[in-house]
C-alpha cells in the first residue's frame, strides 16, 4: 500500500522526523489555513510521481492566488490520477537539497540505504558526481555507524550537521523496521538555514501483509479516495481486485488464472474491465460480494466467470451462483466456463436451472465466441498486439546421464506436517494421504503426544526427526510464525521444506531465507501450492487428479495456472515428471534456476515448462542461466499478465509490473534470446510442448 505525501509525513512525524507544518484540503474545504503564513505551497496528493513536472505543486503569494492555485490543482489529472487532496505548507528556507531512502530490494534481496547530495530529482537516473551511494543494510544486523558515516559524507555538508543527520537516519530506519515498510523515501531531504534536517517530501510503501497482521495500527493509512469504489469494496470483502478499462468483468479463482484470463480477453478484442481473484472460498456470501461489484460497475457490460476446480468445487460455485440469483434475472449476461474438480456436476446444475442469462461453456474458445456475439457496438476497444512467436526449434537428441532422481522425492518419501492440528492443515493432510503421500509425523508446539488422522504429533521438529526419517516438511503455520517454522526445519537439516503459508511479511521471510545456510535445507515457497510427483507423492494443496506421470517438469509461480496447464497437458497425453510451485511472493527459496539445475541431468525429464508472470526478474535470470550454461533441454514458457497496466499489483505480492525493469517486453525478449518456445495461449500449450519435445 502506497501512502500519499501527507500520510507519509504523518508516519515520519510519529517517528520523530522533522516535517514541515501541513494542512490537508479537500475540494469542499478550500480555505487559506490561518496557521500557515504566506507564501503558501499547494501540493497535489496523488499516488504517482512526476506531479511537479505536471504542475501539481504551485506557490501562492495572496489569498486570491491561493484559491486559483487550488482550483487549478483540483481540476488536474496526473498520469491518470485525479487529485482528491492538496497539502498546504509554508515556504522553507532551503540551503541544500539531498536524498535519503530505505528500500527492501527484490532484485538485490537486501535492505538498501540510498543517499545522494542531489535531491529533488530522479536519483535512480543520476550519474557522475550526482550518482547516489547505495549501501546494503543487513536485514538482521541492522543499521550500523559505518552506514551512517558513509551516507553523511556523501551529502557533502559540514561536520556540524552530523548529529542531526545521524538522528534523522536512525529514526527513519526505526520506522522501516518497526512498521515493516517496503519503502521510505525522503526526496528532497533539506538542510535549512537554521541548520535543521527536514523531510520536505516523503513517499512510503507499506507491506500489505503487515497491514493485514496489524490492522489496529496500520489500516488507518488506507485512503479510499485514491482508489475506485469497486477497489475499496473488494478490499473490504477480502477480494483481490484491480480496475481496468474494458467491458468484460472477470471473476476467476486464483491470481495466475485470472491474469491469463485477462490477457486472453484483451488479445481477442474482448477487453477486460477488471482483474478479480475469487480466492479459495466460493460460498454464497463471497460470490454475492464479487457479483455485486461487477453488476454495479457501469463499465462492465457482461461477466465472464472462469473457474478451474482444484480444491474449489465447481459444483459448489454453481450452487452459490444460483443462490445469489435466486431465480431472478441477472442484471448483466453471465458467461460461465468450468473445468476441473466437479465441473461436470457444476455445468449440470446450471443447465438444469436453465437460467436465461447464463451461457455455459466447457472450453475457453466457446466462452470467447459467445462473448463476441454479445459484444456491445459501443464497447471500448483497445489494441493489444500479440507477437507471432517463432516455432519451436527441432529437438536435439537427448544425452542420457544415467540419473533419474530429480528432486529425490517419490513414493517412499517421508513427510512431516508443521502446524498439523490446524483446520486447513487437517483437510489437506487427508487429501495427501488419499493421494498416497507418506505422512509420518506432525508438529504443533504443546500438542505433542496427540494424534491427527493417524499421524503422531510432536512438540518440535527436533522430536519428530528423532523418531522418524524426514525427507520433506510441509508448513501450514500462520503467517506471523511461518518464517520461524521454516528455520526450525532447516535447523534439523530437513532436505525439503514446502511453505504453503501466504501473507508472510516480506522482511521476515527474507530474514529467514538468509539465515538458512549453512543448512542443506531447500525451501519451496512461501505462498506455494507445493510439489507433486504424479502417482507417487503430493506435498502440497494441488488437485492430484490433474497430473499424470510423464517427462515434462513444470515449474510455476502460480497455483491455478499450474492446474490449468497440467490439465491440458495430461488430456493431450503429455505427462509430468514433477511439478513445483516456486511461490508467488517477492522473496522465495528455490527458484527456476535451482530447479532447472536439479533436473538438468534427470533422464526422466525431457523438457521444462515454465509458467511465469509479470513482476521481478526470475524469468530473465533463468534465460541468462540457459544461455551461459548451455542448458540442453527444451524450455517452453508462458507468461501471464502480459497486458497488465504498469504499477498494478495483481493478486500475490510478486505480481507487480514495474516500469523501471524491462517489463513484459524485456522479459519475453530475454526468453526468446535464450531459445525458449514462448506460448501465447494456453490452448496451444500441448501442441507447442509436443513440437519442442519432438
Amino acid at each position: 500500500m502506497f501512502l500519499n505525501e501527507h500520510l507519509s509525513k504523518i508516519l515520519f512525524g510519529e517517528a520523530g522526523i522533522n516535517v514541515p507544518q501541513g494542512v490537508l484540503l479537500t475540494p469542499d474545504s478550500v480555505e487559506v489555513p490561518a496557521s500557515i503564513p504566506a507564501p503558501w505551497y499547494l501540493k497535489a496528493q496523488v499516488l504517482t510521481g512526476g506531479r511537479g513536472k505536471a504542475g501539481g505543486i504551485l506557490r501562492a503569494e495572496t489569498p486570491e492566488a491561493f484559491k486559483e492555485c487550488a482550483d487549478r490543482i483540483f481540476g488536474m489529472t496526473i498520469k491518470g490520477h485525479p487529485v482528491p487532496f492538496i497539502r498546504v505548507e509554508p515556504a522553507t528556507d532551503i540551503r541544500k537539497e539531498c536524498y535519503l531512502s530505505f528500500v527492501l530490494s527484490r532484485e538485490r534481496k537486501d535492505l538498501l540505504l540510498t543517499t545522494s547530495r542531489a535531491g529533488g530529482m530522479e536519483v535512480e537516473n543520476a550519474s557522475g558526481q550526482e550518482k547516489p551511494l547505495i549501501q546494503r543494510v543487513s536485514i538482521d544486523a541492522g543499521l550500523r555507524d559505518h552506514h551512517l558515516r558513509a551516507a553523511f559524507f556523501e551529502m557533502g555538508v559540514d561536520k556540524a550537521y552530523w548529529p542531526g543527520f545521524r538522528d534523522l537516519a536512525n529514526k527513519l530506519y526505526a520506522a522501516v523496521r518497526d512498521n515493516g515498510l517496503l519503502l521510505a523515501e525522503i526526496n528532497p531531504l533539506v538542510l535549512t538555514g537554521e541548520g535543521e534536517w527536514v523531510a520536505l517530501d516523503g513517499k512510503v510503501e507499506l507491506d500489505d501483509n503487515v497491514v493485514e497482521m496489524r490492522p489496529d495500527t496500520l489500516e488507518r493509512f488506507y485512503t479510499p479516495e485514491h482508489y475506485s469504489r469497486e477497489e475499496t469494496l473488494a478490499r473490504e470483502a477480502g477480494l483481490s481486485y484491480v480496475e481496468l478499462k474494458g467491458w468484460v468483468g472477470i471473476l476467476v479463482n486464483g491470481a495466475g488464472l485470472a491474469m491469463a484470463t485477462m490477457d486472453l480477453l484483451n488479445f481477442n478484442g474482448l477487453t477486460a474491465a477488471n482483474f478479480m481473484d475469487l480466492g479459495g472460498a466460493a460460498n454464497r456470501e463471497r460470490m454475492q460480494r464479487a457479483l455485486d461489484l461487477l453488476f454495479q460497475n457501469t463499465n462492465v457490460r457482461s461477466v465472464f466467470i472462469n473457474l478451474f476446480g482444484g480444491i474449489v468445487s465447481c459444483a459448489e460455485v454453481a450452487r452459490a451462483l444460483l443462490a445469489v440469483l435466486d431465480g431472478n434475472r441477472s442484471p448483466k449476461p453471465l458467461v460461465v466456463r468450468m473445468a476441473g474438480f466437479e465441473s461436470e456436476e457444476g455445468r449440470r446444475l446450471l443447465k438444469e436451472a436453465a437460467h436465461p442469462d447464463i451461457f455455459i461453456a466447457t472450453e475457453m474458445h466457446e466462452a470467447l465466441e459467445h462473448l463476441r456475439t454479445i459484444k456491445p457496438q459501443d464497447a471500448p476497444t483497445y489494441d493489444y498486439p500479440l507477437i507471432e512467436e517463432a516455432a519451436p526449434k527441432p529437438p536435439v537428441g537427448r544425452i542420457e546421464s544415467g540419473r533419474s532422481i530429480g528432486l529425490g522425492l517419490g513414493a517412499g518419501s517421508n513427510v512431516l506436517v508443521q502446524g498439523i492440528t490446524g483446520k486447513v492443515a487437517q483437510r489437506h493432510v487427508q487429501l495427501m494421504q488419499e493421494f498416497g503421500t507418506r505422512i509420518v509425523a506432525g508438529v504443533t508446539p504443546f500438542k505433542g503426544g496427540t494424534e491427527v488422522l493417524g499421524v503422531p504429533v510432536y512438540d518440535s521438529v527436533h522430536e519428530a526427526c528423532r523418531h522418524h526419517r524426514i525427507d520433506a516438511s510441509i508448513i501450514f503455520v500462520p503467517a506471523p510464525f511461518a518464517p520461524d517454522a521454516v528455520l526450525e526445519a532447516a535447523a534439523e537439516e530437513v532436505p525439503w521444506v514446502v511453505c504453503i503459508t501466504e501473507g508472510i511479511a516480506q522482511s521476515a521471510m527474507l530474514s529467514a531465507l538468509k539465515n538458512i545456510p549453512p543448512s542443506r535445507t531447500r525451501v519451496i515457497g512461501p505462498n506455494t501450492p507445493g510439489v507433486i510427483v504424479p502417482r507417487q507423492t503430493k506435498i502440497g494443496i494441488m488437485p492430484g487428479y490433474v497430473f499424470e506421470p510423464g517427462h515434462v517438469a513444470v515449474f510455476s509461480r502460480s497455483g491455478t495456472l499450474t492446474y490449468e496447464a497440467c490439465s491440458r497437458l495430461s488430456a493431450a497425453g503429455i505427462g509430468q515428471s514433477v511439478s513445483v510451485g516456486i511461490g508467488g511472493d517477492s522473496f522465495i527459496g528455490t527458484n527456476f534456476i535451482d530447479l532447472c539445475e536439479i533436473v538438468r541431468d534427470d533422464d526422466n525429464t525431457h523438457a521444462v515448462l515454465v509458467l511465469g508472470e509479470v513482476g521481478g526478474s526470475a524469468e530473465e535470470e533463468l534465460a541468462r542461466y540457459v544461455r551461459e550454461t548451455g542448458f540442453e533441454k527444451p524450455i517452453i514458457s508462458f507468461i501471464a499478465a502480459r497486458t497488465a497496466p504498469p504499477g498494478k499489483r495483481l493478486g500475490h505480492a510478486g505480481a507487480i509490473l514495474d516500469e523501471k525493469t524491462g517489463g513484459v517486453v524485456g522479459k519475453l525478449q530475454a526468453m526468446r534470446d535464450a531459445g525458449f518456445t514462448i506460448c501465447p495461449d494456453l490452448a496451444r500449450l500441448p501442441e507447442l510442448v509436443k513440437k519442442a519435445m519432438g
